[in-house]
């Protein structure tokens, strides 16, 4: 009897472990902040996220120039537009909202790579 007790709690912390595991693949972030100069052009932001290569999420962006925006992160299968001067216009004109989440440029999601394929 102590035996088989001790095998379901055994179980059911194995279990638990792995729907943990399955809740950092199903909770991807959508999001992500990005780093304008007045041009439109992209900074570089520092970004923390956590040491994990299966935890997607990041902490906290700075900015150390340029201002901070929002933006989406590009769905698998989607490639961000391609960074031209044109781009770089449209993007500023966007951004004054503080955000680019929902804006579009030629017909595709204003969006930035997943930080994974970098």
């Amino acid at each position: 009897m102590r035996r088989a007790s001790l095998l379901a709690v055994l179980a059911l912390a194995a279990t638990g472990g792995l729907a943990r595991a399955g809740d950092l693949t199903s909770n991807l972030p959508v999001k992500t902040e990005v780093c304008l100069d007045v041009s439109g052009a992209t900074l570089p932001v520092v970004c923390r996220a956590p040491g994990s290569r299966l935890d997607k999420r990041e902490d906290i962006c700075t900015c150390p120039q340029g201002d901070k925006v929002e933006i989406a992160i590009c769905a698998a299968g989607e490639r961000p537009p391609a960074e031209t001067v044109a781009y770089d216009r449209a993007r500023r004109l966007a951004s004054r909202d503080g955000s680019l989440l929902g804006d579009m440029y030629e017909g595709k999601r204003m969006c930035v790579a997943p930080r994974d394929s970098y």
